[in-house]
């Protein structure tokens, strides 16, 4: 069968949840892009920045910030979890990349542990 691209699934917890603005994640989507050699596209936010204060989620599994970064051969998704202090991120791309250089560059930027990762295969 022939391979159609990877997806990467990495969780990263215990991050430095000061680093969750649009701004620093804006920058990790360039950084990481630059990284792998991807070219960048269109980048969408889903987040609460705009809502009200007393419409605002509270509950921890759902504060944070969404982003889609596409790229020329898939996305690049993120969602944080502000509260938990939680990062997750999904690389998917029909070109090859280094996971391990993705890991390890999302480690860093974000300031947290490695809890999970896996590679899938898509065929």
């Amino acid at each position: 069968m022939k391979e159609y691209g990877k997806e990467l699934i990495i969780d990263l917890h215990d991050c430095n949840s000061t680093l969750f603005t649009r701004k620093h994640i804006k920058n990790y989507f360039i950084k990481v892009c630059n990284l792998i050699n991807m070219e960048r596209c269109k980048l969408v936010w889903w987040d609460d920045l705009h809502t009200p204060e007393g419409e605002k989620e509270t509950e921890p599994h759902l504060v944070g910030t969404s982003a889609v970064q596409f790229i020329s051969t898939s996305n690049i998704t993120i969602h944080t979890l502000d509260i938990l202090r939680k990062v997750f991120i999904n690389v998917f791309s029909c070109k090859e990349f280094n996971e391990v250089k993705v890991m390890e560059f999302s480690k860093k930027w974000f300031e947290g542990n490695l809890m999970r990762n896996k590679v899938i295969r898509r065929l």
